[in-house]
């Protein structure tokens, strides 16, 4: 039931078996429909999310109201604004389901309680973090150059499974292109 999430908190060996399955049943199942919000802007981040399956979102919108997709969290990777999480302040981005998907999380309160009794938590989320925040990096560095139909074939070469479940305005607006240019691009190929 939580064998990724298990695979994924394993990672590095920092806990020992005994410690995951410890920490497992705490972690909280949410489904969530397209649209659902797993983090709302405005809230305080208070929650860690592992995507079991799915795809979330993450969005902010402009002054106008128009909402920018900055990236999306894959199945298998963690979801969390780490600067509204540490400084306990409202977000300003948006985590929302793009297709049914499941997360598996723990709250801030139930992660501090876990972190009192398994010290070495604090190295896997830190470790964790690291990871996740290179991973961004690497993900986001061919939005800066290229043309638009440079980026979405690089997009599609990257990412297939987004390119098949995600709308296509979410897509252009990850790529800071419009949904008219990204029609026509796909017309073209």
């Amino acid at each position: 039931m939580k064998d990724k999430l298990k695979a994924t908190i394993s990672y590095g060996g920092i806990l020992t078996e005994e410690e995951l399955n410890y920490v497992l049943p705490f972690y909280e199942k949410l489904i969530l429909n397209p649209g659902d919000e797993f983090l709302s802007i405005g809230q305080i981040s208070n929650r860690v999310g592992f995507v079991d399956q799915g795809i979330l979102r993450v969005y902010f919108e402009t002054e106008k109201g128009d909402e920018v997709t900055k990236y999306f969290i894959r199945p298998n990777q963690f979801g969390v604004d780490l600067e509204s999480y540490y400084d306990n302040r409202p977000t300003q981005y948006a985590m929302q389901a793009v297709i049914p998907t499941t997360v598996y999380y723990l709250t801030r309160n139930t992660w501090n309680q876990l972190a009192e009794k398994i010290p070495r938590l604090f190295m896997l989320m830190k470790t964790l973090t690291e990871v996740t925040l290179l991973n961004k990096i690497k993900d986001n560095e061919f939005l800066i150059y290229g043309t638009a139909k440079e980026k979405y074939l690089e997009f599609m070469k990257r990412y297939p499974d987004l390119a098949l479940h995600v709308p296509l305005q979410h897509i252009a607006s990850y790529l800071q292109i419009t949904p008219q240019s990204l029609s026509r691009i796909r017309k073209n190929i």
